[in-house]
């Protein structure tokens, strides 16, 4: 069945959201489409906790904010759009606070400055630890009143139609009526969020399954310095938990690492100690389980902070702990790293357009240069609202030139129904147990080269059942995992040094050249 809008949007997140705003007040007689493949609220914006970044106070300014950030990307960030999207923090964060977005106030009333690692000060602004949840509310509310934009939920994209560096649209599944639908678009944004799935312990829900990467991939555009991917030094250790972190902000305010037996260890590995980058403090952590042979470490903050302050500054983090009998307030919280935040993605400029005609990408899908080889925390929500601003501002301008194009049918193959949901099951874990093995936090090119070969074996098998079988989203995101598995994989190993996030034991060093890997779908 065929669909036609000006703009289709796919993804839910404070990316898409806050396109969809801005595009609908820019191009008011345009139509806009916007589809998530489950719940607006599912995505890791809702999960968000620490904050976005942006100079607030007399003591900070732009300079501080730019160098911090360059820091942490280790020699391969873009200073101009460094400079670029640090600069308009103030501007994207009153807009949201326009639409009703009530950051933390401190008893004198000013807003509740945080200070997390890499930051030279204090200048996270944060809605206690739900940051995420009430941005993405507030942005939903806002959307749900636009009359030139629809939303459909449980839509799930299959793949783009693209030709020539050109793209068209693309093939999205409705869930719920098993129809699928050809949807062309003056052009297409993609806004999917990360591929935090991949790995075996992620803060990512399970719908970041790499998904506009893949597809961005297929369609001929270069994808940048996959190899790069943060782990967030504390996620919640527990048999029930799923994907629960614990927020950056918590060891801003003071609290500690230590091994299982109360010994301090973030002194051994750098001078900063717990606010020290989330790479170090992520293989800090991977060295002291690798020397004790435990499988998690402590963070304890209830021996330096009162119970009061504790339930003020972090009330997600003492709830979610207390159903699992954890009191944060007397009891210190057992964490692991986890995989948590892509920081290549699909090249693009800030406004997120690819050398792929009419295909925009932005938020954690896109690598603008921003981050290079390490976000510096909260910088995320950031890149998100600013590229969203650009990207707007961009199609609205383009509009009036554009055309929508039809295509060509979905052609299902076979579409036999799959009796083989095991199979599915089978490959997504086999994935992300040799991707966390394999290529986590510390990697070595034996580990490497194993990978590449199982990957490969499992992209034959999964291809097979992607032509065979009736296609579901399982299936989809099956396929989109593989596909950014193997892109992460190689980047890993074209990476001869260490930097950043990458780190290689057989390869310690930097190199003298620094560079950005890139990779694209041989044609």
């Amino acid at each position: 069945m065929n669909i036609k809008t000006d703009f289709l949007v796919i993804g839910g997140g404070i990316a898409g959201l806050s396109l969809a705003k801005k595009l609908a007040q820019l191009s008011p007689d345009d139509k806009i489409l916007l589809i998530t493949k489950d719940n607006l609220e599912e995505g890791s914006t809702y999960y968000a906790q620490g904050g976005i970044a942006s100079v607030w106070s007399d003591s900070d300014n732009f300079e501080k904010h730019i160098q911090d950030t360059l820091s942490a990307g280790d020699g391969l960030c873009n200073e101009k759009v460094v400079r670029k999207i640090v600069t308009q923090a103030p501007e994207r964060i009153n807009e949201l606070i326009e639409i009703g977005v009530q950051f933390t106030r401190n008893s004198e009333g000013n807003y509740d400055l945080c200070k997390e690692g890499g930051h030279s000060e204090r200048r996270i602004l944060h809605v206690n630890d739900q940051t995420g949840q009430n941005i993405e509310s507030k942005l939903i509310n806002s959307v749900k009143k636009i009359k030139n934009l629809e939303i459909k939920e449980h839509w799930c994209a299959i793949n783009l139609f693209a030709n020539n560096y050109k793209c068209y649209g693309a093939y999205v599944l409705d869930q719920e009526s098993g129809i699928i639908y050809n949807i062309a678009a003056k052009a297409t944004i993609l806004a999917t969020g990360g591929a935090g799935k991949i790995y075996l312990y992620t803060t990512n829900p399970d719908i970041a399954s790499g998904d506009g990467i893949a597809m961005a991939y297929r369609a001929g555009a270069t994808i940048s310095n996959m190899e790069f991917y943060q782990f967030h030094p504390t996620c919640l250790y527990h048999p029930y938990a799923k994907s629960f972190l614990i927020t950056e902000a918590m060891r801003g305010e003071g609290a500690i690492l230590k091994n299982v037996r109360g010994k301090e260890f973030m002194q051994d590995y750098h001078p900063s100690k717990e606010l020290a980058p989330r790479d170090i403090v992520s293989r800090a952590i991977d060295a002291e389980l690798k020397k004790t042979g435990d499988d998690h470490v402590l963070l304890d903050i209830a021996s330096y902070k009162t119970p009061r302050l504790i339930k003020s500054h972090f009330p997600g983090v003492y709830e979610t702990c207390l159903k699992f009998n954890i009191d944060i307030t007397k009891d210190p919280i057992p964490v692991v790293p986890a995989a948590h935040y892509c920081c290549g993605g699909v090249m693009t400029g800030i406004n997120g357009s690819t050398e792929v005609k009419n295909l925009y990408v932005i938020g954690e899908s896109a690598c603008t240069g921003l981050h290079g080889a390490n976000r510096l925390a909260s910088n995320s929500l950031l890149e998100a609202v600013v590229s969203a601003h650009e990207c707007a501002k961009t199609l609205a301008s383009l509009s009036s030139n554009l055309n929508i194009k039809e295509f060509k049918q979905w052609e299902p193959g076979h579409a036999v129904p799959s009796t083989e949901a095991v199979i599915i099951t089978q490959n997504w874990d086999e994935i992300r147990r040799f991707m966390w093995n394999y290529v986590g936090i510390v990697r070595t090119n034996k580990r490497l080269q194993r990978a590449k070969k199982r990957i490969n074996m499992l992209q034959d098998e999964i291809n097979q059942y992607y032509w065979d079988f009736k296609i579901e989203k399982n299936l989809v995101e099956l396929r989109n995992l593989a596909t950014v598995a193997k892109i992460i994989i190689v980047s890993a190993i074209s990476r001869k040094e260490s930097r950043g996030i990458h780190y290689n034991l057989d390869h310690p060093d930097k190199s003298e050249m620094s560079r950005s890997t890139t990779i694209k779908r041989p044609w």
